[in-house]
């Protein structure tokens, strides 16, 4: 992710807010909630009068009709979809972002287009389709399907709650779109039902859809098993991550340090793991785009849950604090980094055995990142370390070799998680990727995985000794995959049980 003020890479797209010409895009289709339909008025809203709506059509500045600049990197998603095209031949491809979804009522999250989409085009705008179109002398042709831009030439300007530049801000429009995202044409949406249609028939014409982005679209291409492949090829080139990711990647990383020195500096005066969540989280939407997941902030026994983001228990001194986090930048590629933290500043003897053994498990595991490796390897490595502790400490009452068998991995009532996932423009990255390419295949350079081993102890189990129950440790960092081993984005957040304390120490006496 982009846009932090000390290490930024260059975005890989640019805002359309920022792009379109003033005053608003050249006269085209008027926008509308779906192809040919009037947006519908909220319950609350008045009727609008014949005067005033013939009022605010006249006296506006003329769009220049200027073209807005190429998106940042234009180069870039275009290589990737000539990618896309070669495994494709002949084959038109259909690739939606997806839509706003309602929250409640007739009120929406915020918008996020579909990975696939955006890593192919850079767009940020929802409902948007890109199709690749096959030509006859080989290759694809880029269509990019678009929400029209009427300007001031539509009532829908101020009429239409859901796309109206009056309610929502500018939007490019169909030519503006062709220009500044670099495709070969731009249609509008309204268009794109008859498009679709025109694949089947007496003949159908051989596609793939990328299916659960777009209700409309799927309802309107039958489901075959070949669009299976098209979302698995997408994840496949995903896998590898090019400079520019890797750059992209960084800078989350760096700011993601920054949202876990926010909530150090707040630790002194925080109350509820709610101020936790609510501190980082400023940091990703002041320099980024928003969290890349729901901020995991865990205090006491809360940190034995996986997945907690209730994130409404109390801050005891005394306790660990678990947090679990990564901002998404503007480029949407995001960082997911775990640091568990003493919250009054120093690690009980117990919490520093059991911290220490999490750590040890996360070296030995990051020490198998390295090309030709089995992915499953740095997981293989962190459980025998963390099956031996088990049996050290007394946890484990078999030894750790019987724990670690195949038919039995006792161990993994202590630890519920294999300690690797991609990352990448999703926390969980390439997820359609197929299991031999990615559980079961091997490290490449260019791959972007984290390593988090964590020990949970949960306060009713009675195979662990009363000292240990309610301590729950997870360490996670980002590391690339180099031609000659790693690299580990997040070192510069410290990890060592004294370096964390000395981390917190210089942070609580330095004046912000």
């Amino acid at each position: 992710m982009s846009h932090t003020p000390e290490t930024s890479a260059a975005p890989l797209q640019a805002d359309p807010a920022h792009s379109a010409p003033a005053g608003g895009a050249p006269a085209e289709a008027p926008a509308a909630a779906a192809p040919g339909a009037e947006a519908k008025p909220a319950s609350h809203d008045s009727t609008l009068p014949e005067a005033l709506i013939a009022f605010m059509l006249e006296r506006w500045t003329p769009a220049s009709g200027e073209l807005p600049q190429a998106i940042a990197h234009a180069e870039v998603f275009a290589a990737r979809r000539r990618a896309l095209s070669k495994l494709f031949p002949a084959e038109t491809l259909i690739i939606p972002t997806g839509h706003e979804k309602v929250r409640a009522n007739d009120t929406h999250y915020r918008f996020r287009p579909g990975s696939d989409f955006f890593y192919l085009t850079g767009n940020l705008e929802p409902d948007c389709v890109l199709v690749l179109q096959p030509q006859e002398g080989g290759g694809h042709r880029d269509i990019l399907f678009v929400e029209p831009n009427p300007g001031r030439s539509d009532k829908t300007f101020f009429t239409d709650r859901a796309k109206g530049e009056l309610w929502v801000g500018p939007r490019l429009g169909v030519e503006q779109s062709r220009a500044h995202f670099g495709v070969d044409e731009c249609r509008g949406l309204p268009e794109l039902d008859a498009y679709l249609s025109g694949l089947v028939g007496t003949v159908t014409r051989p596609h793939r859809v990328l299916r659960g982005m777009s209700e409309r679209v799927d309802k309107l291409l039958a489901r075959h098993d070949r669009d299976k492949q098209l979302g698995e090829a997408l994840s496949e080139m995903r896998l590898l991550k090019d400079a520019l990711e890797v750059q992209e990647l960084e800078a989350v990383v760096a700011s993601t340090k920054r949202g876990f020195e926010d909530v150090i500096r707040a630790l002194p005066r925080a109350r509820s793991e709610r101020e936790v969540e609510g501190t980082f989280n400023l940091r990703a939407r002041v320099e980024g785009n928003d969290v890349g997941y729901g901020t995991i902030a865990a205090s006491g026994h809360h940190a034995c849950i996986l997945h907690w983001t209730r994130n409404d228990g109390a801050l005891e001194p005394g306790k660990l604090l678990l947090v679990d986090a990564g901002v998404e930048g503007n480029a949407l590629y995001t960082a997911d980094i775990t640091r568990t933290l003493p919250i009054n500043g120093k690690f009980s003897r117990e919490q520093r055995e059991i911290y220490e053994l999490v750590l040890e498990a996360q070296e030995a595991a990051i020490r198998e990142v390295k090309p030709g490796n089995d992915f499953m390897e740095p997981n293989r490595a962190a459980m025998r370390v963390l099956a031996r502790g088990l049996e050290r400490l007394g946890i484990l009452h078999v030894s750790a070799e019987e724990a670690l068998k195949e038919d039995r991995q006792l161990y993994r009532r202590y630890s519920l998680h294999n300690v690797s996932h991609m990352l990448g423009l999703d926390v969980h990255d390439c997820a359609q990727a197929r299991q031999q390419v990615y559980k079961f295949g091997k490290l490449k350079a260019g791959m972007v995985l984290t390593v988090e081993p964590g020990l949970y102890f949960q306060l009713d189990d009675e195979t662990v000794p009363a000292r240990y129950r309610g301590i729950g440790v997870r360490i996670e960092d980002d590391i690339l995959v180099t031609e000659t081993g790693y690299r580990n984005l997040s070192s510069e957040l410290p990890r060592a049980v004294s370096d964390v304390e000395a981390w917190m120490a210089g942070l609580w006496a330095t004046p912000t």
